[in-house]
């Protein structure tokens, strides 16, 4: 099989937009989920709300691909599993390595899904001296000192950082001098990566506001109306012939 240090997934040069890149992971977990039900065929309206997207994208979507569907059938269902794996590179065997193996680490180095993906855990590696040799899913964990030769032995491209984010920085250009080109960045900072190198950041706390914003949202109706909240801070009247540089100030002002 080959690896991923070798063979890079096409979809740059058949020229398919990010964003249809993005999508083609739903697509995939929606027809592997048909896929183990034994249905053979879909159609695109079925497939496009299990994906949770509109057909008409789905069908742009897969026209990137040269995958049309049949008119009254719908698309073949094993084949869409194959075409799409094979776009994202999914038939290589991708060896990966995850530098800090802390809870999240350790969990991600547990998860059974990344083989059945195309990934492979062949390294998982730590800073602290103590972990040093301790089995992690079956793994042993290496230190950081021996990062370079850990990348070069094993071929690997993706790493996966969930260091402490004062950490990730130097993680991250270290992994990339050893020659990888791909990082998937759990650790709560900005990475700073030269041209040629892919980052992807996971973001646990972001995507929990952002749920707590719509749960704020969803119970806005039983909000009270701006002025009668008791918790709402003191506002300070101001008098209304006040001037400011461009006219009349509002007659209330924050405190």
């Amino acid at each position: 099989m080959a690896t991923g240090r070798t063979h890079r997934p096409a979809t740059r040069s058949r020229g398919i937009p990010e964003a249809t890149v993005a999508r083609l992971p739903l697509y995939l977990r929606a027809l592997t989920a048909l896929s183990e039900r034994s249905v053979p065929t879909v159609s695109s309206e079925e497939l496009a709300t299990a994906a949770g997207v509109n057909s008409a994208k789905l069908r742009k979507d897969f026209s990137y691909l040269g995958s049309y569907g049949t008119r009254g059938v719908g698309y073949d269902v094993e084949y869409l599993v194959y075409q799409i794996s094979r776009e994202l590179g999914l038939t290589q065997d991708w060896p990966v390595a995850i530098v800090g193996i802390g809870n999240l680490g350790a969990a991600l180095a547990n998860y059974g899904g990344f083989a059945s993906r195309g990934f492979r855990v062949a390294a998982l590696i730590d800073a602290d001296p103590a972990m040093a040799g301790t089995p992690v899913a079956g793994i042993a964990v290496q230190h950081t000192d021996d990062l370079d030769r850990i990348i070069s032995d094993n071929g690997v491209s993706i790493g996966v950082i969930t260091t402490p984010p004062g950490a990730a920085q130097q993680v991250c250009d270290r992994l990339v001098a050893a020659g990888v080109t791909s990082i998937l960045n759990f650790a709560p900072t900005v990475l700073s990566v030269p041209e040629g190198v892919d980052v992807r950041k996971v973001d646990l706390s972001i995507e929990l506001q952002i749920l707590a914003f719509h749960e704020q949202r969803k119970a806005g109706e039983d909000a009270p109306a701006d002025g009668d909240d008791p918790e709402a801070p003191p506002m300070r009247a101001t008098p209304a012939s006040r001037k400011g540089p461009d006219g009349d100030m509002p007659a209330v002002m924050p405190a």
